[in-house]
């Protein structure tokens, strides 16, 4: 499965930082995970690259907008999707020849983007050593989050762990049959008392090597490497405070 040319609708499909300096941003990726870059693209905007397939994006952030990792649902209509959400921060716009896409605001602020694809369907590589894994929702309102996100994703939501759930879309089949949870599972619920957000893991090889790698090229360790059985976990920031998790790939 770490291979994909498409997602099934309400499966997250892509991550992107929108940075002050993409340039500066490509620096610091390009040496932590081996990352490659193709572009610019409109609006100063890069697709990073693992053995030539796309796994996330780098940008330019608008003016007032802070650096930040975003997470994309894949959807048939971006403006179905903001009309069920009820809820839209950055309304429907096309980004072409890659597709259409809009911002979107959960009940406890949380914010989520919907992707409409056209060429560009998400992440061609995942489940691998420097790709994307899973996103994860903190949240201070598990309840009124999981109300949401079935309503628009169709998402259903099963306690995991203490102040954990998991997000299964029914029918879909995703991840790897030897992990841990349902293949159905698409994201991760956590109960947080900090501000509601959305955060985005990558699969590495060696978390503490990671850890000590990111603070040399000028970002930071936000929680050191920690054992999260099967695997070891660090929470990194990056040199403009963008914070994202890594894993090590089972």
């Amino acid at each position: 499965m770490s291979e994909r040319e498409s997602y099934p609708t309400g499966v997250p499909c892509w991550v992107d930082n929108l940075v002050p300096d993409p340039e500066r941003a490509m620096s610091f990726y390009g040496e932590l995970f081996g990352w490659e870059f193709d572009g610019p693209g409109p609006g100063d905007y890069y697709v990073a690259k693992v053995r030539g397939r796309g796994v996330a994006g780098v940008g330019q952030a608008p003016p007032g907008v802070s650096a930040g990792w975003n997470t994309y649902v894949s959807v048939a209509s971006v403006d179905d999707a903001a009309r069920a959400a009820g809820r839209v921060i950055v309304e429907p716009f096309d980004v072409l020849p890659a597709g259409r896409l809009a911002a979107l605001e959960d009940p406890g602020g949380g914010v989520i983007g919907v992707w409409e694809p056209a060429d560009r369907h998400g992440c061609q590589l995942i489940n691998e050593a420097s790709a994307y894994a899973m996103s994860a929702l903190h949240t201070s309102d598990p309840d009124a989050a999981g109300r949401f996100y079935c309503e628009v994703f169709g998402w259903e939501t099963e306690s995991f762990a203490p102040g954990v759930s998991l997000f299964r879309l029914p029918g879909y089949v995703g991840g790897e049959p030897a992990q841990p949870v349902p293949r159905d599972v698409v994201a991760v619920m956590a109960r947080d008392d900090g501000p509601d957000r959305w955060s985005v893991d990558f699969w590495v090889t060696d978390a503490d090597a990671l850890a000590d790698k990111a603070v040399g090229l000028g970002g930071s360790v936000v929680v050191p490497p920690f054992d999260s059985m099967p695997k070891r976990q660090a929470v990194l920031a990056d040199p403009f405070g963008a914070a994202f998790s890594v894993s090590t790939a089972p």
